[in-house]
């Protein structure tokens, strides 16, 4: 009797899971007896604590984790993995402690249950809130262990083979997060096998009228594939004999979601997707790839610009194989996948690879670096902005990288598709990144915004001092840049709210002849201790950025000056234009310098400055506390966005004439738009970059000059 046989005899019929025999002739097949004795001591304890518990379906709730066990052993993970998974939810649904699990069985099996464990004890202000914190808990776990994340998969496959018992509502949220997160990160993880079963369960509980037209089509489809296949794979099979070459020669079967992702992306029917033949060549070393690859030429003549060599040049998740497409019999097309044993192993099972392999194969080495270097960028952005912004900067990463570019040294980078010059740059270091102020693309000048290609070579020109451009993140793809953007304006925001908040509160103060800096220390602290503040920099960018009115602030520094005390009227506060990104300009009512204007304190946007004539005071005006006067300093240099509109007459080459005239007073057109009133004319709306009124003025009389011209006016609100 063989140890496992011994165990489950010595184990009372009604104490054993459903697949507790399936887990044990498992696990029994590479672990050592001590360790399987080991991983039957948590099932032991994992059992005792959801003893009475039962699953949606009725079965005792321990079978569920003995399920997922199950599927790590099948992956061969080691000891600590598999009693993890046995206890992955002893924490969230009973009364054990990560301390009590710790001290049993090692704060390694510990950490890994903490991982994986929700965050029921924190209230959330909605379920998408709690689901993003979740999921970011769980994502920062993996860098300290990437086995969390294996039990997590294993854990949700489980509950995807279960997920009918559900309410409707509940199981096509359950499918979609699966699709949306779980599928993409077991590929990114390269863990095939996983990410198939988790796609083709998520589409069947989504979209199950469309999975089961898919079905029944592509079992038919079958039928009539299987005599052109035989032909196919005994043609190979025969030519790779006469080269000496020992392979294996699979027919590919095609997964029902990534037919119908096919189809909906690509915009093809069932037939022509159908009509593709799979067919996975496995050898034994990485030279005979290459010799298949010419044997398999030799057969069928290849589709030009349809090869792709992933074992030089491996996925981002550690994939490598060579693949090309062929015309077959009678033209169909034939997809060949030729690789090595190893990377086929690699190919199936991804990062979980890492542990089937000795410690020094270069394969399960190479998967498991292309994870820590993802993991690693998840730790960079994941300081900056909420939850669920992380969760969305995620998913931008998690669907397959296309590109891969070339820095000048010779080095790959490799991108998704889409991205840009500056997602290049944040890649290479975020210094770089934040410091680049153009871009070449194989040798020639590009624009930074440039969409990448495959095999391009990218050169980024950095500047001392140079800062990111706040438009980069409208095309930015990558989430480490959009993180790494965003984390610096909202630094650089800080410190404009702070200095703005110190002026405004200066201003207020100067109505009883004070300043900040003649405020005693004990009476500022009080002040913040009453606010709830932790210094005088949090006090000015408080309200700097609008959450806190100056004049009520100064109230609470200056409590004797009472309530009825009236020191006149408030000081302007001076415009420079150079204040940043805290202060900016109605697009409503576009001021400039000359026009009488008035600033509105918006909570998170710090002042706005609006003109005296812009049709939305009457609106603001009904919050008379956030209104502070505002005045613009002399001499700026500097310009101002205005809007002008012009009637003209429609004459070909008007809008021309009118835009050659505003170019000739040195001002610069930034955008035009023009809309046909009737047949004789046209209304011409400018955006011009403007000083003062004084040059505005002088812009429009040039243009009322123009004989095709009958009126031009300022945009009003």
């Amino acid at each position: 009797m063989d140890y496992a046989a011994s165990i489950l005899a010595r184990l009372p019929k009604r104490k054993r899971a459903i697949g507790l025999d399936r887990l044990l002739e498992r696990i029994e097949a590479y672990l050592p007896a001590e360790q399987v004795a080991r991983i039957m001591e948590a099932y032991h304890y994992s059992a005792a604590a959801h003893e009475g518990q039962r699953r949606r379906s009725g079965e005792p709730y321990i079978s569920h984790p003995v399920a997922v066990a199950t599927i790590l052993a099948e992956l061969r993970m080691d000891a600590q993995t598999v009693m993890a998974a046995l206890l992955h939810d002893v924490i969230e649904d009973t009364g054990s402690t990560k301390a009590e699990i710790g001290e049993r069985f090692g704060t390694e099996v510990a950490d890994l249950v903490d991982g994986v464990s929700k965050l029921d004890q924190v209230k959330f202000q909605s379920r998408a809130e709690a689901q993003a914190e979740n999921f970011r808990k769980m994502l920062l776990a993996m860098t300290g262990d990437i086995r969390v994340i294996l039990v997590k998969l294993a854990d949700r496959t489980h509950n995807m083979r279960t997920l009918w018992v559900m309410p409707p509502d509940k199981r096509r949220r359950i499918a979609r997060e699966t699709l949306e997160i779980y599928a993409p990160i077991a590929n990114r993880l390269g863990m095939n096998t996983i990410k198939l079963e988790l796609e083709d369960l998520g589409f069947k509980c989504l979209h199950s009228f469309r999975y089961r037209v898919l079905e029944r089509a592509l079992k038919r489809a079958r039928g009539n594939q299987k005599h052109i296949l035989e032909k196919i794979r005994a043609r190979f099979e025969e030519s790779l004999a006469r080269a000496h070459i020992e392979a294996e020669v699979i027919g590919r079967e095609k997964h029902l979601y990534s037919i119908y992702k096919k189809m909906r992306d690509k915009h093809r029917s069932l037939a022509e997707i159908v009509d593709v033949y799979g067919i996975r060549i496995v050898v034994d070393t990485v030279d005979n790839c290459y010799r298949t690859l010419g044997v398999v030429h030799k057969c069928y003549k290849p589709m030009p610009g349809r090869f792709k060599d992933y074992i030089a040049i491996p996925r981002v998740n550690g994939y490598q194989s060579l693949h090309t497409t062929l015309f077959g019999p009678q033209g169909v097309p034939v997809e060949v996948q030729i690789r090595t044993e190893d990377m086929d192993g690699v190919a199936e099972s991804g990062i979980a690879a890492h542990w089937l392999y000795k410690a020094g194969d270069k394969l399960g080495s190479l998967t498991q670096a292309r994870a820590r270097e993802w993991l690693q960028s998840l730790v960079d952005i994941q300081g900056e902005g909420t939850s669920e912004e992380f969760l969305e900067s995620v998913k931008v990463d998690l669907f397959p990288d296309k590109v891969y570019v070339f820095t000048p040294r010779g080095d790959i980078i490799r991108l998704p598709r889409g991205s840009t010059c500056v997602d290049f740059a944040y890649a290479v270091h975020t210094d770089i990144g934040n410091r680049c102020v153009a871009a070449r693309v194989n040798r020639r000048p590009a624009p930074l915004r440039t969409p990448l290609k495959n095999g391009q070579t990218v050169q980024i020109i950095t500047a001392r001092g140079a800062t990111p451009n706040p438009a980069w993140v409208n095309f930015v793809v990558t989430a480490k840049a959009r993180a790494a953007i965003r984390g610096f304006l909202k630094g650089m925001q800080r410190n404009e709210a702070a200095d703005l908040g110190r002026r405004l509160l200066d201003n207020a103060l100067r109505e009883f002849k004070l300043s900040m800096r003649r405020i005693p220390d004990d009476t500022i602290k009080a002040a913040l201790d009453h606010l709830g503040l932790n210094n005088s920099e949090e006090l000015y960018e408080s309200v700097g950025l609008g959450e806190r009115m100056a004049p009520l602030v100064v109230r609470r520094l200056l409590p004797d000056a009472g309530p009825d005390h009236a020191p006149g009227a408030p000081t302007p506060l001076t415009i420079a234009g150079t204040e940043g990104m805290v202060v900016t300009y109605g697009r409503c009512c576009h001021p400039i310098p000359g026009d009488t204007v008035f600033g509105y304190l918006s909570a998170g946007r710090g002042l706005v400055v609006h003109r005296e004539e812009c049709g939305n005071l009457g609106e603001f005006r009904k919050q008379p506390d956030k209104w502070i006067p505002v005045e613009w300093e002399r001499d700026l240099d500097r310009t101002f966005s205005v809007e002008i509109r012009a009637e003209v007459r429609n004459r070909l080459g008007v809008l021309a004439a009118v835009a050659a005239n505003i170019s000739a007073t040195q001002t610069n057109i930034e955008h035009v738009q023009v809309v046909e009133r009737d047949g004789d004319t046209s209304s011409l709306t400018f955006l011009l970059q403007i000083a003062d009124t004084q040059h505005l003025d002088r812009v429009m009389r040039n243009i009322q000059a123009m004989p095709d011209v009958l009126s031009v006016s300022r945009t009003k609100t």
